[in-house]
């Protein structure tokens, strides 16, 4: 686990915990709190989130809280576990041509595999050299101290679609993706996990937006395993993706699997409720919960309370809202 400098917004929570609690607790020797503090303080970013994400993830507790003390502790014990840093290998075992008409490049297989898991929790994805590129001229506007002594393999006029470059750039990318890894900063910044996520979240966008929702999900289930692993400090980032499989299931016909990835992705807005996707995931999950059976009372009632506390907006559903993502 990093430990960084303390998290002001952790901090904030926990002492948002504390007063609600009813019950007092013994104090912890010195030793305990240093090592509770540093527990704390792995989600200091230096890069900011996305703009629509500013709202739900930023949004800070208060004692005016409406949750409960048990529902206050469950979330700061999830909290501490999302702290755990995950650690990634990255492999790139193969490569193929790819010709048209007006154009031929090398396409590099990147397999990502979580250390210490079995291979069912690799992520495969393909990029090409210029994806590569791209990623290294936006890193050095945003990282030019990090980036300073990382090298790129640069272009050559001939000899690009020879074995011995393929394999040598096959290398090269290997190192360099590794590298940036493990730099806190990259690994945690949009741009590093727009790299390895983007591609394929507009081709399943895409496939959703034209009713091929098999096909959107198939990507999407795919991706959201490897977005959970990169972004475990920023849980709030995946809800768009987990709401957009809610809406493939649910068209799908399959309301038990959207109420499944509905709950995960009402826990990950418990306490971000200005965020543009809970009204619209509240009201979809009313719906699911009264056709399964399932109580939906409580939901109802969280909606009712949200809607007394705001002034009336227009509120998309979650399908349109999901239809917006991703749009080129």
């Amino acid at each position: 686990m990093d430990q960084d400098s303390h998290c002001t917004a952790e901090r904030e929570l926990l002492e948002a915990v504390n007063r609600i609690t009813t019950f007092s607790t013994p104090s912890p020797s010195d030793e305990e709190q240093n090592q509770h503090k540093a527990e704390i303080s792995c989600q200091v970013r230096k890069e900011n989130p996305e703009k629509d994400d500013l709202q739900g993830s930023n949004a800070s507790l208060s004692p005016n809280s409406s949750m409960t003390t048990k529902e206050l502790q469950e979330y700061w014990r999830n909290e501490k576990r999302q702290c755990r840093q995950v650690k990634l290998l990255f492999e790139i075992p193969s490569t193929r041509i790819v010709e048209h008409r007006l154009s031929k490049y090398v396409m590099y297989k990147i397999i990502i595999l979580q250390t210490g898991s079995f291979d069912s929790n690799k992520s495969v994805i393909e990029r090409r050299y210029s994806d590569f590129e791209k990623l290294h001229r936006n890193l050095l506007e945003e990282f030019s101290e990090e980036m300073e002594d990382v090298t790129f393999p640069k272009k050559t006029l001939t000899g690009n679609f020879t074995e011995e470059v393929i394999n040598e750039r096959k290398l090269a990318f290997k190192d360099y993706l590794r590298l940036l890894y493990s730099m806190k900063y990259i690994r945690r910044s949009k741009k590093f996990i727009d790299f390895l996520t983007r591609l394929e979240l507009q081709e399943a966008y895409g496939c959703l937006r034209g009713g091929h929702y098999t096909k959107a999900l198939e990507i999407l289930l795919e991706v959201i395993g490897l977005q959970e692993r990169l972004t475990r400090g920023n849980p709030v980032s995946i809800v768009p993706t987990l709401c957009a499989i809610i809406v493939c299931h649910k068209d799908l016909e399959n309301p038990a699997s959207a109420f499944e990835y509905g709950e995960k992705a009402l826990s990950r807005l418990r306490v971000h409720t200005s965020h543009r996707y809970y009204i619209p995931l509240l009201e979809t999950m009313i719906t699911l919960a009264y056709e399964l059976g399932k109580d939906f009372l409580s939901l109802q009632e969280k909606l009712e309370e949200w809607k007394a506390k705001k002034d009336p907006i227009r509120v998309f559903t979650l399908k349109e809202l999901a239809v917006r993502e991703y749009v080129q």
